[in-house]
């Protein structure tokens, strides 16, 4: 069962959306300002699902003690703010999804289950891996860095752990997986962000440039005006 840890102050919003979730069989905790869901931070839900607007601390200072915390964790921003805006800085702190209100509760549970399938994969909630799960899905290495998928974990080659946010560890799997192969921006956005992203696909070059600061070894060509390619080094 996966646990999603909700952050809303609307109280009667809180109440539908936590409903709808609880209805996909996931156990949700609810929590209507920002200061008692810092408080739980340390405790890592399966997803975070965060407003923007709290009382006493905001969404995007949540978002970053959750990365700085853990940074692949899961996390949805809802916002009734500046679309664009929330969206540009949400993806700069590493969120994985944006919903703008109004929105109806159920396409925040179809973004939810998406990324709890493109995430977690065949993991059950929080529970750990199978052992034929992890034994069908082998350790990658792009360059000198390896990959271990089912930990969603990656370290360099003095076996370093290094700090990825989820769509930076997503990114790299899908170019190590088609590793020479010219990926199309549109492709990139579609298996990572999803089918139903509406924004721009310039967040693969904002994506593209983190991990490349991140793991200089890499390397990426970039395929003006179509996409990347993963070469050797």
């Amino acid at each position: 069962m996966y646990r999603i840890f909700l952050v809303e102050d609307e109280e009667h919003l809180n109440g539908v959306l936590a409903a709808y979730l609880e209805k996909e069989g996931w156990q949700v905790r609810s929590f209507r300002d920002g200061a008692a869901a810092q408080a739980a931070i340390t405790e890592r839900p399966d997803l975070w699902v965060l407003d923007i607007m709290l009382p006493s601390v905001d969404g995007f200072q949540l978002m970053r003690e959750i990365k700085a915390d853990q940074p692949a964790q899961p996390v949805i921003f809802i916002s009734a703010r500046d679309a664009d805006i929330d969206r540009i800085i949400g993806l700069e702190l590493g969120s994985d999804d944006y919903v703008a209100k109004p929105f109806l509760p159920r396409e925040l549970v179809i973004r939810a289950r998406r990324l709890l399938e493109r995430v977690y994969g065949g993991r059950l909630g929080a529970g750990a891996p199978s052992a034929l799960a992890a034994e069908q899905r082998p350790k990658l290495t792009a360059a000198s860095y390896g990959i271990d998928e089912q930990a969603r974990t990656v370290t360099d080659g003095s076996g370093l752990k290094l700090d990825l946010t989820s769509k930076e560890f997503e990114l790299l799997v899908f170019l190590t997986h088609h590793h020479g192969q010219v990926l199309e921006r549109e492709q990139m956005l579609t298996a990572i962000w999803g089918v139903d992203y509406f924004g721009t696909d310039r967040v693969v070059d904002d994506l593209m440039r983190r991990l490349r600061r991140k793991l200089p070894e890499l390397r990426v060509e970039t395929v003006y005006g179509y996409g990347y390619r993963m070469v050797k080094p």
